[in-house]
């Protein structure tokens, strides 16, 4: 008899909307009435149906280009598909957002000098929409290979400095800093060389040899390389950072992919002293690649979790937005599933708990709401039968 309401019970579940049956007045079991048999996909729906599958995949993968591209396909097959239909609409939505944003994002790098990071951002566009005019526009007549002065690294300078040396304003670290693709707060080595872009609107300093100096080096001696030096107290007042053992063992767990021991580190750091800015700025590196990394382990949960942490430290951090919607998609799909499972094994318990887990993630799933009522009365009905 159990099976019997189970069996019933997980024909509703199953399509995805648990309708309340009939009460049989000889067993108390609900019933429901046969509907007539559907008839079977057509040859046509049969064949779009791979191109659909794929083009989910290659959405959960981040290639929405191409996810479009085998919904058209699909679509072309089957002009009838609706869900092919819905999907590519919402697709076609989705990109339009992400290369605004991405169009933005070059905008606000021109706008303080940056034509490298520029051109990244705007290529990332053209990725998701290769035939962009604006994308393609702002590429060839805005963004352009800015000239570079290369610098070799001295015991004591810092990205700062360096941007003091050569803008005259040591904001614009960052552009180095990107310009070289270097790590957060990077520790310079002496010996290494540095591209140094020109910003354009901005006096660039090229490397003269000192008209100030009081004792000129002899004419036989090589002119040094940049126009000035680092100022030494600007180089003791950025020194400290740089040799702070939490934040040096931080920077080696990271490079070792340890990022609870980086994590560890930081929050040592952090709890004596919450407004250290390399300390901010390593956590939510570590927090991020620690999100990447479970992504790649399939562990979804814990992904969401540490990039529901990092969001609420920086809600813009890189591409943390598209991440976490991911990952919530993933978890209700995931937690639905297994609802799903747990019915036909019987377990009404554990699936009522698996879609209460969908509902928290996502309040509006009707199906996971029908599910649970669904269960509940299925479990009400089978302690009552105990008690009998």
């Amino acid at each position: 008899m159990i099976r019997r309401m189970i069996a019933i019970g997980l024909g509703l579940v199953a399509a995805g909307c648990a309708t309340e049956g009939t009460v049989s007045s000889r067993t108390g079991a609900p019933t429901v009435q046969a509907p007539s048999k559907p008839a079977g996909p057509s040859p046509r729906a049969q064949l779009a149906a791979p191109h659909r599958e794929r083009a989910m995949q290659l959405e959960q993968e981040g290639a929405l280009h191409k996810a479009v591209e085998e919904l058209k396909i699909a679509r072309t097959i089957d002009p009838d598909d609706a869900a092919a239909r819905e999907a590519q609409t919402r697709l076609e939505a989705k990109i339009e957002n992400l290369v605004t944003q991405r169009i933005g994002e070059a905008r606000a790098a021109l706008a303080r000098g940056s034509h490298v990071e520029a051109q990244r951002r705007l290529l990332a566009a053209l990725a998701l929409d290769p035939g962009n005019r604006t994308a393609v526009t702002i590429l060839q007549t805005e963004v352009r290979e800015p000239e570079f002065l290369v610098h070799t690294v001295r015991a004591g300078d810092t990205l700062a400095g360096l941007a003091e040396r050569y803008y005259g304003d040591r904001s614009r670290f960052e552009v180095i800093w990107e310009t070289n693709q270097l790590p957060p707060n990077p520790r310079l080595v002496a010996g290494t060389t540095l591209k140094i872009p020109e910003i354009p609107g901005l006096p660039f300093a090229r490397p003269t040899p000192r008209r100030e100096a009081v004792a000129p080096p002899p004419a036989a001696a090589p002119a040094p390389t940049p126009a000035t030096p680092v100022r030494p107290d600007s180089a003791r007042e950025e020194a400290p950072p740089e040799v702070n053992p939490l934040i040096a063992e931080a920077r080696e767990a990271l490079d070792r992919n340890d990022y609870a021991g980086a994590l560890g580190d930081l929050d040592k750091l952090l709890s004596g002293d919450p407004g250290n800015r390399d300390g901010q700025t390593l956590r939510k590196l570590a927090l991020y690649r620690q999100s990447k990394a479970q992504i790649d382990q399939k562990n979804y949960d814990g992904s969401y979790k540490t990039l529901s942490t990092l969001a609420r430290l920086q809600p813009d951090y890189e591409d943390v937005p598209k991440l976490l919607q991911q990952m919530k998609g993933r978890l209700v799909e995931q937690h639905y599933r297994e609802g799903i499972r747990f019915y036909r094994e019987e377990k009404l318990p554990e699936a009522i708990n698996e879609w209460k887990v969908v509902l928290d993630l996502d309040p509006q799933h009707a199906n996971a709401r029908k599910n649970i009522d669904q269960a509940e009365r299925l479990l009400k009905g089978l302690e009552q039968r105990k008690k009998k």
